[in-house]
């Protein structure tokens, strides 16, 4: 007889529980709760039964407490979840990941479907979306006219920029009809040519209350809508068919709004370095075609093509006209600052200190007028005792007391000795009053 195999009951549970979850990987079910009960630690224990069974489900807490809805005994839910065996009591059960609404769930599947199908189109493509005009002029609105939504994107829209054209057009959002209204209305708004761009919006809501945005219909008109198409539909962890296939999805129909119009401060000041940029450029391009223009004009000789000409010296004045203006408003600038300078200058008011220093130098002109005075009579005293002294010394003070210089005719030379005279030696005298000539004879040697 051959060895037989005995189990215990645990080991037996063990094993059928392996072989359970080895062969059944996540499933769907469907069915209505029964005998539901919240344990404390927070876990979910109840029963999904049809007309003719019912299986024993649990859920953990990690997962219940993700729920969207309040379960309660009779609601028909859509259930995944993992085919187990509870050891313990040798008891076939369900670990429950997700649970749904059914009719939540129903929409789900046709939601998923959808999606599968259309991106195997290649509907949500980016490469096949078409981007934002840069600055949208004329926006359309599509949405219900009652909603938040419309005033929370008109308020941010009118706001950031003004100077944006919103045109609201109401369409119903919710319910069967919905659908086919808003695609009439987006298709009707492309073929206008009216706008830089369309914006689909509503507020948030249940899987029911965003279905009208799961419509295949709308998907393609949405593709095929020659204005870029925005979707913003529901809150950030919405998604819907239209959010895919528009060219750009926004989380919220504010962010929406920030998302179509610029920064107003940050496009100001782009535009003023722009502006900076542009006049430069235009200096610098009028003054080479102004050196161009001097150029040709000098190269001309005959036949002058006057008209062409004329026409150059047009749009050159035209320029230097517009030239002419922007140095008017920098040299407009510019006086209002030396007037704002003036004005600062006006308050500190230096006309005392300008009186002291005239002051100063009156007296100190008068000071050195004196000390001049001084300096010239003390150099005409000076001058007057070198004269005086000068003519103490002078030989012709001597002539003028009755003495005579004898100086020999021939070289002028003064005759000091009478030894020095020789034979009829012309001479010239000189007295005080002038010179006469004469004659020296030497005295005869006595014997």
């Amino acid at each position: 007889m051959t060895e037989r195999e005995i189990l215990t009951p645990s080991r037996l549970n063990a094993l059928a529980r392996a072989l359970l979850e080895d062969a059944f990987p996540l499933v769907w079910i469907e069915g209505e709760l029964s005998n539901l009960t919240r344990a404390a630690s927070g876990h979910l224990y109840f029963a999904l039964k049809d007309a003719n069974a019912q299986v024993r489900c649990a859920m953990f807490r990690q997962r219940a407490s993700n729920l969207r809805f309040r379960p309660v005994d009779g609601l028909h839910v859509l259930a995944r979840a993992r085919v187990g065996l509870y050891e313990a009591r040798g008891e076939f059960q369900l670990i429950v990941e997700h649970l749904e609404e059914a009719g939540e769930g129903a929409l789900r599947r046709a939601f998923e479907a959808l999606k599968r199908k259309l991106h195997a189109e290649g509907l949500f493509d980016p490469a096949r979306k078409r981007p934002l005009p840069r600055f949208v002029r004329r926006l359309a609105v599509i949405t219900s006219p009652t909603g938040a939504a419309v005033r929370d994107v008109v308020s941010v829209l009118s706001r950031r920029w003004p100077l944006l054209e919103v045109e609201v057009l109401p369409t119903l959002v919710q319910g069967a009809e919905a659908p086919a209204r808003i695609r009439a209305m987006l298709e009707r708004a492309g073929a206008s040519g009216r706008y830089d761009a369309i914006l689909l919006t509503r507020g948030g809501g249940s899987a029911e209350d965003l279905h009208a945005f799961d419509d295949e219909a709308l998907a393609r008109a949405i593709t095929a809508c020659p204005v870029p198409v925005v979707s913003a539909v529901g809150h950030e962890i919405d998604f819907t068919i239209a959010d895919f296939v528009a060219d750009l999805r926004a989380p919220t129909p504010s962010a929406a709004a920030e998302l179509l119009t610029p920064d107003r401060e940050d496009l100001a000041h782009r535009l003023d370095l722009a502006q900076r940029r542009a006049t430069r450029a235009v200096e610098r391009l009028l003054h080479g075609r102004a050196q161009a223009l001097d150029l040709l004009a000098a190269r001309l000789r005959a036949g002058h093509p006057s008209a062409r000409l004329g026409r150059r010296r047009a749009a050159l004045d035209e320029r230097q006209a517009r030239l002419v203006r922007a140095l008017e408003r920098r040299l407009a600038e510019s006086r209002h600052y030396v007037a704002l300078l003036g004005g600062r200058l006006a308050q500190q008011a230096p006309s005392r200190s300008v009186a002291i220093r005239r002051q100063r130098v009156a007296s100190l002109g008068r000071a050195l007028g004196l000390a001049i005075a001084g300096r010239l009579r003390a150099d005409r005293d000076r001058l007057a005792a070198i004269a005086r002294t000068l003519n103490a010394v002078s030989p012709l003070a001597t002539l003028d007391r009755g003495y005579a210089i004898v100086a020999d005719a021939s070289t002028g030379r003064a005759i000091r000795h009478a030894k020095d005279v020789g034979a009829s030696q012309p001479v010239r005298v000189r007295f005080a009053d002038g010179e006469v000539p004469g004659v020296l004879e030497p005295d005869a040697p006595s014997s």
